[in-house]
Parts: structure tokens; sequence; C-alpha cells
């Protein structure tokens, strides 16, 4: 699409896109990290990566064989 624009079109294009972009509410990347963590920790029970997958729910449990490299 960009191809068959003028320069002057881009440049419109660009400057319509950050005038909509200068009124988007910022917050400081520190705040956004600890909410991030807070969020992680308080569902850190019901994680399957940590806690596991119980074993009669565990579709890839059990002799399926496997993959043995030599």
């Amino acid at each position: 699409m960009a191809r068959d624009m003028s320069d002057k079109e881009i440049l419109k294009m660009e400057l319509e896109q950050l005038k909509k972009e200068v009124n988007t509410p910022r917050t400081p990347v520190g705040v956004n990290c600890a909410d991030t963590i807070t969020y992680v920790e308080s569902r850190i029970a019901e994680d399957m990566l940590i806690k596991g997958v119980p074993d009669d729910k565990n579709p890839y449990k059990g002799d399926k064989g496997g993959c043995i490299i030599t």
C-alpha cells in the first residue's frame, strides 16, 4: 500500500496517526511491571506450567512411546 503512495501522502498519514497517539494515556514501565508481577503472582496457584497437569487430565501421560535421538 505504501508503495502506491507519494511521500507527502505517507507523511500525512503518519501525522494523523501521531495526532491520535498523542492523547493515549501513558504509565511508567515500572508501574506496568509491578502490575504484571502482582497479576501473575495472584494466579500462580492456577498456573498449569507451575503446578503441573493432573495425571488423569493429561492426554500425553503414559506409555505412548517417544522420540529417542541417538
